[in-house]
């Protein structure tokens, strides 16, 4: 199990998280004794942030945008402070790909779910930013190369990279990008819809 970083920077909020964080606390102020039964309230909370106009939104979007500032500025700042960050993520995206490619292959297991075709794009690992901009410099410099020799050959490159925060950084705001639109995009029950 992966220890949390302490000094790490809290996760930004999206518009919708930093509407809940509100309602909630104004819920506790005017009501300290209170208990709430988390389930109910974050239904209410989703029933409400669905309905709401978009202009009633845009101080929570506004308090996001803030946020997503703050919060890059202070991941630039601990990258910076923790080369080894980059290495740590390879190591734990690894395990988690043995860890889903073995569940696949389990039997009995549940049939994937068909894909949302209103679901954002996914974010991109820091690494992926790192193959997109060496891919090229590497087919010209070996034309003659497979596609499993240049993925090795990034692979490697990676490897010896000391200064990875620019990626590091370019994924941590692609992670923003997909969550937002994520939180955006209205829940789809039907897959085959057509919005």
């Amino acid at each position: 199990m992966k220890l949390k970083d302490k000094n790490r920077p809290k996760s930004p909020l999206s518009g919708y998280a930093c509407f809940v964080q509100v309602i909630r606390e104004k819920h506790r102020s005017l009501n300290p004794n209170d208990n709430v039964i988390f389930s109910e309230f974050a239904k209410k909370c989703a029933e409400k942030w669905r309905d709401m106009a978009p202009d009633k939104r845009a101080p929570f979007e506004e308090m996001s945008r803030l946020d997503i500032k703050r919060y890059n500025r202070e991941m630039g700042e601990y990258v910076q402070q923790q080369p080894h960050i980059v290495h740590q993520n390879a190591i734990n995206t690894q395990q988690m790909q043995h860890h889903t490619h073995s569940q696949h292959h389990m039997r009995g297991a549940k049939r994937r779910r068909l894909k949302d075709p209103g679901m954002p794009k996914r974010s991109l690992s820091a690494f992926f930013f790192f193959c997109d901009e060496h891919r090229p410099k590497i087919r010209a410099e070996h034309p003659e190369w497979k596609v499993s020799e240049i993925a090795k050959e990034l692979g490697r490159r990676w490897e010896e990279c000391t200064n990875k925060s620019p990626y590091e950084l370019q994924a941590q705001n692609d992670k923003l990008r997909y969550e937002e639109d994520f939180v955006r995009r209205a829940p789809s029950n039907n897959l085959f819809s057509v919005n």
